[in-house]
């Protein structure tokens, strides 16, 4: 079976057991980030929002990319912001930045960036922008795992010199993980967060990254739509999140590097059956992403896949704001296809065997 959230091939129960010190945690983030600020939280959405808080957005418009999960609404009528869409690259699925300056108003305080399923965005032109506006930059980077490669690697993509004010990341999306989140600031964090509350469901999800449980556990889920009534405080995230975060973090690098070499081939054997890949330089491939060819029903093509046991996903096949060419486009051909660090080629070659079964019987 093949899913496309994060799991684990092997899981040591001495996790469990052994000594987790958040200060070295702390310490080892501080060497990716030096200088920032960091907070823990119990997701990518409550980091959002104590940056909304931290950079005083109440009240005002935001600009955001149109393709972003429907998970904003309930945050900015919370903190009454009026968003202002801005329609995407279908090469890149990222906002397009020529629109960014024609969109900006009196009212207008900030700007969402989104690093969609891994590829950084143009965040120095977006730098520029922002400085001839005044406006604040908040990175999201729940599809970046840590601002991408290893540091040795990060003047290759300049992505050391300056940045947003703040940025968010979602543990969950980048390794096996039940919650947890971080946000990264240039200033220090005042905001006030609770404490972690468990939550039953949590156990659904633990189940949900062992390969051999992950298919019981998706009968229980169930797609929601978002309102104000999801809203929810921030928290502080778990000590079991914390933990898993920092054993992913003993060595990311190798995975983040073999994850690359894997996409590329994935990317490459897609492109021979017609579909449409995210541009793959300085992507770190949170996700493999891709368009569908034109004659194919996505849709159909999903739930014929599950068929051989590979469970795909449509990542904001309903996106926050769906009356932009681009984005529209991008909701109906999107699908994000299974990949796990520990995939080898004969795995990609086995998913490519079915993709192209399934694409014959709907054609």
């Amino acid at each position: 079976m093949y899913f496309v959230h994060p799991q684990f091939k092997f899981f040591s129960l001495k996790l469990f057991f052994r000594k987790f010190s958040e200060t070295n945690l702390r310490n080892k983030l501080s060497k990716i980030f030096p200088g920032l600020n960091i907070v823990f939280t119990d997701s990518g959405r409550s980091a959002f929002q104590i940056a909304i808080k931290e950079l005083g957005l109440e009240n005002s418009e935001m600009l955001v990319p149109a393709y972003i999960c429907d998970i904003f609404l309930p945050i900015f009528a919370q903190y009454n912001i009026k968003p202002i869409f801005l329609d995407i690259d279908l090469k890149t699925f990222h906002a397009d930045i020529p629109e960014i300056e024609k969109k900006i108003t009196p009212r207008t305080k900030s700007i969402l960036i989104c690093h969609t399923y891994g590829l950084p965005a143009s965040i120095n032109e977006i730098l520029d922008i922002a400085k001839r506006h005044n406006l604040k930059i908040i990175e999201d980077c729940a599809h970046l795992p840590l601002f991408g490669l290893p540091r040795e690697t990060y003047s290759k993509l300049s992505r050391t010199k300056s940045r947003g004010d703040c940025a968010f990341f979602s543990f969950a999306k980048i390794c096996p993980n039940i919650n947890g989140g971080m946000l990264v600031s240039k200033t220090r964090i005042k905001t006030e967060i609770s404490d972690y509350k468990p939550k039953l469901s949590n156990i659904i999800k633990f189940l949900r990254l062992f390969p051999v449980l992950a298919n019981v556990s998706e009968n229980f889920r169930k797609e929601k739509p978002q309102t104000t009534e999801n809203f929810r405080e921030p928290r502080k995230a778990s000590k079991l999140s914390l933990n898993l975060f920092n054993d992913y973090l003993e060595n990311f690098a190798q995975q983040i590097e073999k994850r690359i070499e894997l996409v590329k081939y994935f990317q490459k054997k897609l492109q021979e059956i017609g579909f449409e890949v995210q541009k793959p330089e300085n992507n770190i491939f949170t996700y493999i992403s891709a368009l569908v060819p034109q004659n194919v029903d996505r849709d159909k093509l999903f739930d014929r896949l599950k068929k051989y046991n590979i469970f795909c996903s449509r990542i904001w096949r309903k996106p926050i704001y769906i009356d932009l060419p681009n984005t529209r486009e991008t909701a109906q051909r999107i699908i994000n296809f299974p990949l796990q660090d520990w995939f080898t080629e004969k795995d990609i070659d086995e998913m490519i065997k079915c993709l192209k079964c399934s694409i014959a019987s709907l054609v």
